[in-house]
């Protein structure tokens, strides 16, 4: 069992910066493959990015490519995403997930959501013009 909680959310001007954090109960951490997924209103939840249990390998959805970067840190069962120069269209939910993987290097990437096993309970992003 693994537990999720985000933080780090809130509001901020296009153009700004803002940094999630996930903080991961359990000691397993290790064993998961960690992503970032967002929800608009309306609309379904999206990847946006995902590292590998090593944190070797990360992968990003094409809107958020260049501008978040996502890390992680085993050591204190962290995962944390970086978000600069963010638009209006960033605004969302944001939802920490893992997945129970044996791909230690991540050369298979998760991006679908039926391939995470928990989530968080969300973090609200939102991006004025």
């Amino acid at each position: 069992q693994v537990q999720l909680v985000e933080s780090g959310g809130g509001l901020v001007q296009a153009g700004g910066s803002l940094r999630l954090s996930c903080a991961a109960s359990g000691r397993t951490f290790v064993y998961y493959a960690m992503g970032w997924f967002r929800q608009a209103p309306g609309k379904e939840r999206e990847f946006v990015a995902t590292i590998s249990r090593s944190g070797s390998s990360t992968y990003y959805a094409d809107s958020v490519k260049g501008r978040f970067t996502i890390s992680r840190d085993n050591a204190r069962n962290l995962v944390y995403m970086q978000m600069n120069s963010l638009k209006p269209e960033d605004t969302a939910v944001y939802y920490c997930a893992a997945a129970y993987s044996t791909d230690y290097s991540g050369t298979y990437p998760r991006k679908r959501v039926e391939e995470y096993d928990y989530w968080g309970q969300g973090t609200q992003v939102t991006v004025s013009s």
